[in-house]
């Protein structure tokens, strides 16, 4: 077995794991003793190889302890931990007596530790009896597992990382891989710049950051993946391009996969029309994977969140089964997770139908086998409730008691007003977090701390079935404690001391391990055999392995299926006939046009970790509609105006963004912002809550919308030392800046009644303030600076409109001095700052905070190429995920 050396060596450096998405990269950081901590790439690290994104690089900048929750809190009031788990076990005990264990609930997190979501799982299947456990994954990847078990009789991913390295042709089928997964989209892209015959297609109803380096772009309408990819199916077999021996040995069911396709897409034309694309792109598209044996097709969020998410996964999966390009070097059909734990999550079981390590409730022989393994007298014999169903449940009252970990779904889940309102109505809401504010904290009735990364010590899982070590970099703060530990406590009240007497991480992964292995002959995939075993010392070194690693094997197996054995009864892989069809709710007059929802570069999720650095809201500060300026026209929407969007389920108000890249008839808004850091720009109050019946996955990507824009009379913006109280009047989105926080606003009443109320806010936040004053109602332009000390406590600015207003930039610089100079008192209600250089400009660069104006500069003083700007003002030079934007920049003066 490999290990590391212990994971804190002589200069205190800690090999760990990102936090952040499913590429799962190595992370080398250390405390810098101030509550941060230096981060950078692991360069041994195989995910990765030295490599970080915007998101990554920032880890060190989120540590710190301002809005952390530290200690517990029941009903508003902090308490101990034995107060807490004893009122929480009472609680969970006195349910299940009086409703039976079924009225219990765990909504898990991709973002837990493979330790944290074992245990849960065990608590609430094994012993409480519960079946409904289920996790955000299921909003990420239920579709892929679901895809993966018809077509390969397990959930796993075939492929490596490197595939997408030796591949000849990759194909991205709704990936924005460049802003999601910036350390896998910059392996490609030196790939190809190595191989420039290589080539790169994307998928996707928007031109996104992704399209920088790809050779055909198909912005397909929203839905039509499968019949594109039957098209494709057709297209090879008819043109024979088949793995003859490959398909005759080792799968069933292609005669009917070819009928279904042939049924509704018997040609190039007809899948054409599905998709809305010129016939001669789906031509091009279909010669080149056919040129190609060595295609691999990434595929991600904007094929897993569907109605008909698993049957796109299948269409793909279908096209390389019939070319056997599946499980050997450079080809492959290949899910890239969105979670850090999501594939960790799968492993343990923590969809809320399946049972453990990768074992099924419609197996009695599995279900017996894990009763065995955990001696567990009330497991669970049968699927629970999937998250969309689970919160409905919470509403109705069918489950009495939840305890939500690491996630939020008052923001994240779709149809997020129903999700508020059933937490609202349930009976006890129990809330492990590490920040103490969140939409669905403001619900719980109670709050228990959790360790947060940097100091969590555990295992997850990438997207290439990669397991690595998280390892602390410092204690947890206060009385905050890893999940698995809250966890183990309530087993242990609840009078299961025994199974729940874990003394840290290291018990729990053998014991995860030892059940990997337990009575699997090879039937099962995941198998951790080999380190079932492991002494603490070698848990503690661990490298990155991938699965499966079985009991007495000496080396590990990188692809699986290449030899052509699966893992269903007769070991064929099975093509699965599948028919195109719409998005369930189509636009209609009412609700014209189609709402895509996604990530943005710099934030993830619900952003209780990335909002936490100002580096990380500078390139996209507040939640942009994109519209494409056909449908703006068409709908009165102005560019950096507000825009009302609203449909059956809810409404939202963000500023519009018009741009050609959006497909005309189609929004795009991102995911993140929450009740907390804005009025209105929580969208999933909006999104379409219907799901995939096969994986109940959510239709994220298409809900029917109307948009209109919305009138105001003045606009504005505040920036205040202190973090301020917003009544939900008009509009403001908060945003964290370095030593402050900005509240952009804006509103429909006149401009004096609004600086009236701000007035009010910034007298009751700064007492005893010395004020600086300019007023002029004639015009209705508003500006003050309150000082203490001579130190700039909150600055604030109100005009008709955006015209009117300083630049931000100037004045949040400010908030950097101990005492402003004169001539800086002078000139903060100009917005400006004397004492420093020209503007930055908008953020472009992440990662080395470059802004625009610096940008621009640089071009015009000779910078014309990428590599230029780089090495003038290292733009670019870490993640790429603002290469996009630079060559559009360097176009502009081309």
């Amino acid at each position: 077995m490999t290990v590391l050396p212990l994971a804190r060596e002589a200069r205190d450096i800690v090999r760990t794991t990102c936090a952040y998405c499913g590429v799962g990269c190595g992370v080398l950081a250390s405390s810098d003793g101030q509550g941060g901590a230096t981060v950078a790439g692991d360069p041994a690290h195989p995910a990765n190889f030295g490599r970080l994104c915007s998101k990554g690089s920032a880890l060190g900048e989120t540590l710190g302890l301002e809005g952390r929750l530290l200690a517990p809190v029941i009903g508003g009031r902090p308490a101990g931990w034995d107060e807490a788990l004893d009122h929480v076990a009472n609680r969970f005990a006195a349910i299940a007596a009086a409703h039976g264990p079924d009225a219990i609930a765990f909504y898990v997190s991709g973002q837990l530790l493979t330790e944290d979501y074992y245990v849960a799982n065990k608590l609430l299947k094994g012993f409480i009896g519960s079946r409904h456990l289920d996790t955000n994954s299921r909003l990420c990847m239920a579709s892929s597992v679901a895809g993966h078990r018809r077509a390969f009789g397990s959930d796993t991913v075939p492929g490596t990382y490197e595939d997408l390295e030796l591949a000849d042709l990759v194909v991205l089928v709704g990936s924005n891989l460049a802003w999601c997964h910036p350390v896998l989209f910059q392996r490609i892209a030196a790939a190809r710049e190595a191989r420039p015959d290589m080539r790169v297609v994307v998928v996707d109803p928007r031109r996104t950051a992704t399209c920088d380096i790809a050779d055909l772009h198909l912005p397909l309408a929203a839905g039509s993946d499968v019949a594109l990819f039957n098209g494709l199916l057709l297209h090879l077999h008819d043109t024979g391009v088949v793995d003859r021996r490959f398909v005759d040995r080792h799968t069933v069911g292609l005669d009917a996969a070819l009928a279904a396709a042939r049924a509704a897409t018997p040609d190039v034309a007809a899948v054409a029309r599905w998709c809305g694309l010129p016939a001669a792109d789906v031509a091009r598209l279909y010669a080149w994977v056919a040129q190609s044996e060595r295609t691999v097709t990434v595929y991600s969020q904007g094929v897993n969140q569907s109605s008909a998410g698993t049957d796109k996964v299948n269409a793909i999966i279908n096209t390389h089964l019939l070319t056997g390009r599946i499980g050997r070097p450079g080809m492959g059909p290949f899910s890239v997770t969105g979670q850090p734990n999501a594939m960790g999550g799968r492993e343990v079981g923590a969809l809320a139908n399946q049972l453990a390590a990768h074992m099924d409730y419609d197996d009695p022989v599995a279900i017996d086998r894990v009763r065995r393994f955990w001696q567990a007298p009330h497991l669970a014999t049968g699927a629970g409730h999937k998250a969309i169903d689970l919160f409905r449940a919470i509403g109705t009252g069918e489950i009495k008691a939840v305890w939500v970990m690491a996630t939020n779904p008052a923001v994240s889940m779709p149809d997020a007003g129903q999700v508020v309102r059933a937490l609202q109505a349930c009976d006890f809401v129990v809330v492990s977090d590490f920040v103490r504010d969140t939409d669905t904290a403001r619900l719980a009735h109670v709050l228990l701390p959790a360790a947060a990364w940097g100091e969590k010590d555990g295992t997850v899982t990438n997207s290439e079935r990669r397991i690595s070590r998280q390892r602390p970099l410092r204690p947890a703060p206060g009385l905050a404690r890893p999940d698995w530990w809250a966890l183990s406590q309530i087993g242990r009240r609840l009078g299961y001391a025994e199974a729940f007497d874990y003394h840290g991480p290291a018990d729990i992964f053998r014991e995860h391990a030892r059940l990997s292995a337990f009575e699997n002959d090879g039937a099962r995939a995941f198998d951790i055999g080999a380190v079932a075993d492991i002494p603490a010392s070698l848990y503690d070194g661990l490298e990155p392995f991938q699965w499966p690693w079985r009991a007495g094997e000496s080396g590990l197996q990188q692809r699986l299926f290449g030899d052509g054995s699966f893992h269903t009864p007769d070991r064929r892989g099975r093509f699965v006939a599948v028919t195109p069809r719409p998005p369930c709710h189509a636009a209609t007059e009412a609700f014209p046009l189609v709402l895509n929802t996604g990530r943005y570069r710099d934030q993830w999720h619900t952003m209780t970790r990335t909002g936490r650095t100002p580096r990380l809201s500078a390139h996209r500060p507040v939640p942009l509609l994109a519209v494409h300026p056909d449908d703006a026209a068409r709908f009165g929407l102005a560019d950096d105006g507000l825009a009302h969007i609203e449909s059956r389920w809810g409404a939202a108000v963000m500023r519009v963004q018009t741009t050609a890249e959006q497909r005309p008839g189609t929004v795009f808004a991102p995911m993140h912002w929450t009740g907390v850091l804005s009025a209105a720009g929580r969208v999933n109050e909006v999104v379409n809550p219907q799901a995939d019946p096969i994986s109940g996955q959510p239709e994220l990507k298409a809900t029917p919308v109307r948009v209109s824009a919305v009138a105001t009379r003045w606009q504005g913006f505040v920036l205040s030392r202190q973090p301020l109280a917003f009544d939900c009047r008009g509009y403001w989105v908060a945003v964290r800046g370095a030593g402050h926080w900005r509240y952009e606003l804006a509103g429909p009443e006149a401009p004096v009644a609004a600086w009236e109320r701000l007035e009010a806010l910034a007298t009751a936040a700064v007492t005893e303030a010395e004020w600086l004053l300019y007023r002029d109602p004639a015009i209705g332009r508003y500006r003050a600076a309150l000082l203490h000390g001579g130190q700039l406590q909150l600055a604030m600015y109100i005009a008709p409109d955006a015209a009117g207003l300083p630049s931000r930039i100037g004045p949040a610089a400010l908030f950097s001095e101990a005492r402003i100079t004169p001539g800086q008192r002078r000139s903060v209600l100009a917005g400006r700052d004397p004492g420093r250089s020209a503007d930055l400009g908008p953020a472009v660069c992440a990662c080395h905070g470059v802004g625009r104006d610096a940008i621009e500069k640089a071009i015009a003083t000779g910078c014309r190429t990428t590599r230029a700007l780089g090495e003038r003002l290292r733009a670019g030079t870490n993640c790429g995920s603002c290469l996009p934007e630079l060559r559009a920049l360097l176009a502009g003066v081309a």
